[in-house]
């Protein structure tokens, strides 16, 4: 039986999903391809550290020339994770011909021009499937499943602590930082949750995603990206008695004007599909011209997803080895790849959601309703808290759909009235047919 030998950058938690996953399917992998997959060396920064039992310690090395030099060894799979020392192996590893399969999002969004053209150049092949959405095959889908079919819209839950918070909040009422630990303490957010809650994460498969459905490459630093830190207790439960629940969505759609593309948390209608993903799954929802809708939904994160992405480019990329001449893969699709700005958002119209912190005294919100129109926002809906003179209360408005120059510029003159106490909370409103 042919065999194929990969050697693993990194052998943390999803390099222990690999190998188990390789270990425990090794019977059905070799029965669909054919060949049998050996795994001949772990990259590890120390092999005295702990990690899962399913790593075998004799294949552990500190040194990343055992597998970027070893001529036996045909793919590289990089699962550190961050740009350096990753960018420069895996480049080492290209520059020898050999394919590679990698879970780093980071690095693709960043350097994936780059990356492609070396590929090209030596006639191997990256995949990155693992890098967004976890074990749910949304690349795979929109690389070849819809690859005839014109793309024109992706809405998507791709930061599973981001949902698993939010989640949280909405079912238990907790604040905010309750859920945050909460994620933490379940092993679904970092010590450090700053990529998550604040949307980078997000950004940077969002970039990938409109790599993908556009074949633009677009900056993760050039998207508009708002966290979820100032979403509160009091938020989630105005949300839902309108009718929404609060969800962070990374959205990309093609525009005559270029490629509009946010990370923002989003009132989303009880009745939107997107609305019942819970915990910390991630769901994908594809808008294209032929297909129409379609979902993606499934567990965004943890080794064993993680991993089964990972080995799934591993028999692709055994696939392409054994059917084409030398072990030559057809051309990397991504080659040549067109860079895009991101479009303005200002003349977007949307809903909006607006909590104002005011003191409670006589016409403050005749006040705020004439400033809203003043700058061409009009109020579909308008609450304020009961309260005494003089107490602070919270201002729920809703307002119709308006260009987003509009709103932002009517709520910076608000938060500078003397009666309000603290800067607005506003989020965007999705429509019911998934428009703004």
């Amino acid at each position: 039986m042919r065999e194929v030998v990969i050697g693993l950058l990194g052998a943390g938690n999803v390099g222990g999903g690999v190998v188990r996953i390789l270990q425990e399917n090794q019977a059905d992998i070799e029965r669909r391809l054919g060949a049998s997959v050996r795994v001949k060396k772990l990259l590890v920064r120390s092999v005295d550290g702990d990690r899962d039992d399913s790593v075998p310690r004799h294949l552990l090395t500190t040194d990343p020339r055992e597998i970027l030099e070893d001529p036996e060894i045909r793919i590289v799979v990089e699962l550190m994770g961050g740009i350096e020392p990753a960018l420069t192996m895996v480049l080492d590893a290209l520059g020898r011909s050999k394919h590679v399969v990698t879970a780093n999002k980071a690095l693709m969004a960043t350097h994936g021009e780059q990356l492609f053209s070396e590929a090209q150049r030596r006639g191997v092949s990256i995949n990155f499937e693992a890098a967004v959405a976890g074990g749910i095959p949304i690349l795979r889908a929109l690389r070849e499943g819809l690859a005839s079919d014109r793309i024109e819209r992706i809405t998507g839950i791709v930061n599973g602590t981001c949902n698993y918070i939010l989640d949280a909040m909405s079912r238990t009422g907790a604040a905010y930082e309750d859920a945050l630990k909460a994620a933490q303490d379940a092993g679904f957010a970092e010590a450090d949750p700053a990529l998550d809650v604040g949307g980078g994460d997000a950004a940077q498969k969002l970039s990938l995603l409109a790599l993908l459905s556009f074949g633009q490459r677009v900056d993760p630093e050039a998207i508009p990206t708002e966290g979820i830190t100032r979403v509160r207790a009091f938020d989630i439960a105005a949300a839902d008695g309108l009718g929404y629940v609060i969800k962070s969505l990374a959205e990309a759609r093609q525009t005559p004007e270029g490629p509009a593309l946010r990370v923002h948390p989003v009132l989303v209608p009880k009745e939107h599909i997107l609305a019942t993903v819970r915990g910390s799954y991630n769901a994908v929802l594809v808008e294209s011209r032929a297909m129409g809708r379609s979902l993606y939904h499934g567990r965004g994160a943890g080794p064993m997803p993680t991993g089964m992405a990972v080995v799934s480019d591993i028999i692709e990329l055994c696939r392409h080895m054994f059917a084409f001449d030398a072990g030559r893969p057809p051309p990397e699709a991504f080659a040549t790849v067109e860079t895009a700005t991101p479009i303005s958002l200002d003349e977007v119209a949307h809903e909006n959601y607006l909590c104002v912190h005011v003191t409670n005294v006589p016409g403050i919100l005749g006040r705020v309703a004439s400033c809203l129109g003043r700058h061409g926002v009009s109020v579909k809906r308008l609450e304020q808290e009961l309260g005494g003179v003089g107490d602070p209360v919270d201002m729920v408005v809703v307002t119709e759909r308006v260009p987003e120059s509009n709103v932002r510029s009517a709520v910076a003159e608000i938060d500078g009235f003397d009666e309000v106490l603290a800067p607005s909370h506003r989020f965007r409103i999705q429509g019911p047919d998934g428009a703004e």
